[in-house]
């Protein structure tokens, strides 16, 4: 069969999609791996080697092929766990649609060379900002419930779940078993994290395991999971391996616990010494009250001893006599005022009587007015037949002018 490009009307059978991956596949020659020893398998009277080669940082194998020699002379004594750098030839077998590496060099990592990858990660994440102090969040004073991730029943679970409780008997945990050394357990600790960090209720996760050679703590130096500590939304307590022990997590974590106990004693306060501490405050604030009492009797004291308030009625009376003589001044005034108003009243009204018309005509005179009221002054300013009206002392009279 022709190779025509794949159309719905023309496509490829299965066996030609196979050749063509398989050709691709062999174009890329030669290659170095880095990963790390899942499964070593030898079968008895041959002398081919089957590794089964897991990526440490996700769920990936490759299987290896190679001769027992290859292994023999650069790795001997290869075990399960073990960080080996292979050198290789992809091979896809068409007629399985399976993928493998033949081996032609296999290179066992040493522990030197684990310690130099390391701290050339150490430096790559420190430069990308993962382990900034100003990003480490503060952990909740008494968190409602605390996520732990851990081996299944190690003592270092047993460490934390104890004298957590010991601390404070009613603290919830959330356990998430998972293995902690070995191929599987990067990507079982990161599964965890991200379970525990999307539970609402957890405040705070532990990442827990005992001590071990620096080839057991390898899965907490891993790219992957300082990663995925950085990118948790959750505060994260880093408590692996021993004081001396400083695996990678240690500083992406928010707070680095020495051991698995120390990081009990973090998490959860201790309910002894709050208990101390609320009992201690409450003597304090027992002497601050009646300390405050005490100056405050002393200054009511003080204040009734003043004579103002010892004697208030002293103050009254001496303001009670100069009211009295203010008002005594006050109505002498008034009355020597009234009295000398009246007098000038009295002169006013003779001197008002005296030039009084009444008087006048009291005396025997009298006045003429004309009917529209204007008093007459003499003889011409009245006519004949005119009416006048005479106003005398006792009364009036009415006349008629009869010639003048």
């Amino acid at each position: 069969m022709t190779e025509t490009a794949s159309t719905s009307e023309q496509p490829w059978p299965v066996r030609v999609v196979s050749q063509k991956i398989s050709h691709w596949i062999g174009r890329l020659g030669w290659i170095w791996v880095d990963g790390q020893v899942a499964q070593i398998t030898r079968r008895p009277g041959t002398n081919t080697v089957f590794l089964t080669l897991r990526d440490p940082s996700a769920d990936l194998s490759l299987t290896v092929t190679t001769n027992r020699d290859v292994v023999d002379l650069g790795a001997p004594g290869l075990n399960d766990g073990a960080r080996i750098v292979v050198h290789a030839r992809p091979e896809f077998y068409a007629a399985r649609g399976t993928l493998s590496l033949r081996a032609d060099e296999i290179r066992q990592v040493g522990l030197g060379e684990l310690l130099a990858r390391l701290e050339q990660l150490k430096k790559l994440l420190a430069a990308e900002g993962l382990f900034a102090r100003e990003r480490k969040r503060r952990l909740p004073f008494l968190p409602r419930r605390i996520g732990l991730v851990t081996g299944r029943a190690s003592a270092a679970e047993r460490d934390v779940l104890t004298n957590a409780r010991r601390r404070w008997p009613t603290v919830d945990f959330r356990v998430i078993n998972v293995a902690v050394q070995g191929p599987s357990a990067v990507p079982q600790i990161i599964d965890a994290l991200a379970v525990l960090d999307r539970d609402e209720t957890v405040d705070v996760i532990v990442l827990a395991r005992g001590g071990g050679s620096t080839e057991d703590l390898l899965p907490f130096s891993d790219e992957a999971l300082c990663r995925a500590v950085f990118a948790c939304r959750t505060p994260i307590v880093s408590a692996v391996g021993h004081e001396t022990d400083v695996p990678l997590v240690d500083y992406v974590a928010d707070v680095r616990a020495s051991t698995p106990t120390d990081a009990a004693k973090r998490i959860v306060p201790d309910l002894g010494e709050e208990l101390r501490l609320i009992g201690q405050a409450k003597q304090r604030l027992d002497r601050s009250l009646r300390g405050l009492l005490d100056r405050e009797q002393h200054r009511l004291d003080a204040l009734r001893s003043r004579p103002s308030i010892a004697r208030p009625l002293t103050m009254v009376d001496v303001r009670a006599a100069d009211v009295a003589a203010l008002r005594d001044r006050a109505t002498r005034n008034l009355v020597h005022r009234l009295d000398r108003a009246g007098t000038e009243i009295e002169h006013t009204l003779a001197r008002l009587r005296t030039l009084s018309p009444s008087a006048t005509l009291q005396r025997g005179y009298a006045i003429v007015q004309r009917e529209d009221g204007a008093v007459v002054r003499s003889p011409g300013e009245v006519s004949a037949k005119e009416r006048l009206r005479i106003r005398l002392a006792e009364g009036s009279l009415a006349a008629i002018v009869e010639g003048r």
